[in-house]
């Protein structure tokens, strides 16, 4: 069999995608190289700014399984430096030779700098990369520390990434301006009543905002660190930190070199079928030029990755050109443009909606005889961008004043969007694929859609979209569209919740006699194991529920890639003692583990042994921790500011507030993790409208904001009520937490649930402070069997033998630590030692170490 040899130069996204999207059809006749100069998986970019609010690099990794299939070799850490067309070969920085069948350009682009003096002084950063970020990060807590005061911070380019980058300056305590030198922010999006109205979110939220201002230098210290901005009309600004986000330029050195047709504003020109210049060579993504155009999008680029996926198997497929669709993702304000945003098209007419006083700005563009939508602009509230976006091109078929206003809908007319709609901008799948997936493939519900045609893989703003087609379809076919838990129990999880509290059952084996079929499956066992634990508070690890549960509250430890476990213990509000830190310090150093500090202002101690845990959670039990509940559907963390204790801006005791809420809710079971933040004033230093629950000090009490989530699809929360005294507060949350434990879907986190509310938001306030249900009274004492019987897990652990008896590697472990496993340092710490640097070592699976010899 011949084997085509394809080496794809680059390890971006694009990358990924392509490789990913040619392996699922190639079969065992194709062998791909992978070359990428950063020295890691190829990650999610477009996530990238969740790195400063505690997204991990391996959290932003995708899906490593396509890098370490047998038929892809990735050369990470390496780069190709020269292009041998005649002998198709590529010569590599490291001095590999690689010969091609086929060669694919996937270098991308490169962050650009303003061409002026200075530009490279220390303190000047570009945001591109995880090294970029993380290097910022570390130079602002470096100079912060050297100058014993926060920062002032620049961004240079006030689009969507520098907004982006203004966030996560502002998320490490830097007073930012955004330097723009055009007349508004988003200029490529957002038209000028669009760009004022997010001028006006974007200062609301504490970000200083200079337009109309080009750049004409940069100034250093006595250091030679960056200290001010110079400007043309002669002004100065101080800045101690500085962020180029000025646009990218296509990375075509290569395809230069190789003397392939390159346009004059760079980029490698390619045809619909991403083809170069070179019938051998193809380009995708950034470092392509099509129509004379290179874009700084991913949704172009995956589907450029999947146009020459399918061209170099045989088949047809062309790129149809550039969405330039974007939604901006910064916690707090609501942004997206789509479609022909600037109305360019002959006789288009707008249809527009502002309030200034909410901060809202919308508007739809429409064709000359207001049937057809165009394109559109919202800013402030954003939230039908991912209904409106894929009907673009079709006709609204109702008043378009109702897609605007506030309580409008915003439905496709008759349920149903044109085949040709374009469902998943990230991946280009259209109304009619996802229709394919059901009808000719099988598909029953959107998460295997999402396998099958990878709608709503990437960014999730298309997730609610998708289902609601894919309902649409089953009702089409008569199928019901089912809310079945799993195969075991035809109930939801709400109706499960239910029928477990008013039948009064309290373990598994008699819910799944009486409601239930067969004997379970890692979907409903968990699910019932924390409706039990809300229900009737038993420890997780007690009788039955010890088999219910997953890897993690198995062994109430978060499982590592590398089988080793992490230890996180609980720091109220991030408060803790000198005595605390240095008993954690002591045993990190005693048992060899990695610490970092957490997102949640706690710390996290990596690489812990199975047979470790009791060891190393009995020496912090005795210095008065307990379980941080990092590894359950629970509530995780409670993170503030330091408030009026210390802050001059403080206007409430921000954390006294907070360690009183997470010794209140700790422990608390949920369908989904549970966070909250609490910040002293109104400068929001602890993020906490990126919370479940959000709680703002106002000068007469407490804002509660509710539904906002971090992580994959990131959300802001919503303003439930405002000046709550510190009792009323506690009592909303209290009902909040309640209703949602009660009601909400598995894994469904606080954000869709309060969307897919009856009655929205208002509908909410109605149930927490109308007792609109009725049910207040129970959902109080509930909530207070709760508190009045928490027990720490692993205190209660540590007295029992037979939970500990679970905490063994296998049944014949030594009680002293295989010498054959070896630890590497790792920036002056350890970590487990991966496999291929162990030379006679066990072999770990889960956690589980098989005494396996070589």
């Amino acid at each position: 069999m011949n084997i085509t040899e394809i080496v794809v130069a680059g390890a971006g996204m694009v990358a990924h995608r392509f490789v990913e999207s040619l392996l699922s059809r190639a079969g065992a006749a194709v062998r791909v190289t992978v070359i990428g100069d950063e020295d890691r998986h190829p990650y999610d970019r477009v996530g990238l700014t969740s790195y400063f609010s505690g997204t991990t690099p391996a959290e932003l990794t995708l899906e490593r399984e396509v890098m370490d299939d047998e038929r892809v070799a990735l050369l990470a850490g390496d780069r190709v430096t020269r292009i041998d067309r005649d002998g198709r070969s590529v010569t590599t920085r490291s001095g590999r030779v690689l010969t091609y069948d086929r060669l694919v350009l996937a270098t991308g682009s490169y962050a650009a700098r303003v061409a002026v003096d200075g530009a490279d002084l220390p303190g000047c950063f570009v945001y591109r990369t995880l090294d970029d970020v993380q290097a910022l990060r570390r130079f602002v807590q470096r100079r912060s520390a050297e100058l014993g005061r926060p920062l002032r911070g620049a961004v240079i380019g006030g689009g969507l990434l520098g907004l982006e980058a203004a966030g996560a300056l502002q998320s490490l305590d830097v007073d930012c301006t955004v330097v723009q030198s055009s007349d508004r922010l988003m200029s490529a999006q957002l038209d000028l009543a669009g760009g004022s109205m997010l001028r006006r979110l974007i200062e609301a939220r504490g970000i200083d905002v200079r337009t109309q201002s080009r750049t004409t230098r940069l100034d250093p210290d006595a250091s030679g660190s960056v200290t001010a901005l110079e400007f043309q009309d002669g002004s100065i600004h101080r800045a101690d930190v500085v962020v180029f986000t000025v646009g990218v330029r296509p990375r075509d050195e290569l395809a230069r070199a190789a003397q392939l047709a390159v346009d004059p504003r760079g980029g490698v020109v390619i045809d619909e079928g991403c083809q170069t210049s070179d019938d051998a060579i193809l380009a995708i993504g950034e470092v392509a030029s099509f129509g004379g155009r290179s874009v700084g999008l991913v949704a172009p680029g995956y589907a450029m990755a999947e146009v020459a996926a399918t061209r170099l198997l045989g088949g047809e497929a062309s790129f149809g050109g550039y969405d330039e669709s974007a939604k901006l993702k910064l916690s707090g304000v609501d942004v997206a443009s789509f479609g022909d945003a600037f109305a360019t098209t002959a006789g288009a007419l707008d249809v527009v909606y502002t309030d200034p006083v909410a901060g809202v700005y919308k508007k739809l563009v429409l064709s000359d005889d207001a049937q057809t939508l165009l394109g559109g602009i919202l800013v402030g509230d954003a939230g039908a961008y991912g209904s409106l976006r894929p009907l673009v091109g079709a006709r609204l078929g109702a008043d378009p004043v109702s897609y605007l206003m506030p309580a409008g809908g915003v439905e496709a007319p008759g349920g149903d969007l044109p085949d040709e709609a374009v469902v998943c901008s990230c991946s280009n799948v259209t109304a009619g694929r996802i229709r394919q997936a059901v009808h000719d493939e099988g598909c029953v519900d959107a998460g295997e859609v999402k396998a099958c045609t990878k709608a709503g893989a990437t960014c999730g703003s298309c997730v609610l979209m998708v289902k609601k087609v894919v309902g649409q379809e089953l009702t089409k076919l008569g199928q019901t569209v089912s809310n079945a838990l799993c195969e075991h129990f035809d109930m939801s999880r709400r109706q499960l919740f239910d029928a477990v509290r008013v039948s009064e059952l309290t373990t598994f084996s008699a819910v799944i006699e009486r409601f239930g079929r067969g004997r379970g499956c890692d979907i409903c066992k968990p699910a019932l194991a924390s409706i039990l634990s809300v229900l009737v508070g038993a420890h997780v690890l007690d009788g039955e529920n010890a088999t219910l549960q997953d890897t993690n509250d198995h062994v109430m430890a978060n499982l590592q890639k590398d089988g080793t476990y992490s230890v996180v213990p609980r720091m109220p509000g991030g408060e803790v003692t000198p005595a605390g830190l240095m008993v954690i310090g002591q045993v990190a150093e005693d048992f060899g583990l990695y610490t970092k500090l957490t997102g949640g202002q706690r710390i996290d101690m990596f690489g812990a042994r199975l047979e470790q845990l009791p060891l190393i959670w009995q020496r912090l039990v005795d210095a008065g921790f307990e379980s941080g509940h990092a590894y359950g559907k629970s509530l995780r963390t409670v993170k503030s500011c330091v408030g009026s204790t210390w802050c001059r801006y403080g206007v409430q005791d921000s954390v006294g507030m907070a360690v009183r809420l997470e010794l209140r809710y700790r422990g608390l079971r949920a369908p989904h993790k549970l966070k909250i933040g609490v910040s002293g004033c109104a400068r929001e230093c602890a993020e906490a409208r990126s919370k479940d629950v959000g709680i703002i000090a106002t000068e007469t009490g407490w804002n509660m904001y509710v539904g906002g989530n971090g992580g994959f699809s990131p959300r802001h929360a919503e303003l439930l009520a405002s000046d709550l005294s510190d009792d009323a507060l506690i009592q909303a949350i209290d009902r909040f937490f309640m209703y949602y434990i009660r009601t909400a879907d598995r894994l469904q986190r606080t954000a869709p649930w309060c969307e897919d509310l009856e009655g929205g938001l208002d509908g909410l306030r109605s149930v927490i402070f109308d007792d609109s249900l009725g049910i207040c009274a129970d959902l109080d004492a509930a909530m207070a069997r709760h508190v009045d019987g928490y027990e720490d897990e692993w205190a209660a652990t540590l007295r029992d033998p037979d939970k500990l008896a679970r905490f063994q590697s296998f049944v014949n472990a030594a009680d002293t630590p295989d010498p054959s496993l070896a630890y590497v340092a790792t920036r002056g710490q350890v970590r487990p030692a991966s496999p291929s640097e162990r030379e006679d070592s066990g072999v770990l699976i889960a956690g589980t170490t098989l005494a396996v010899r070589r």
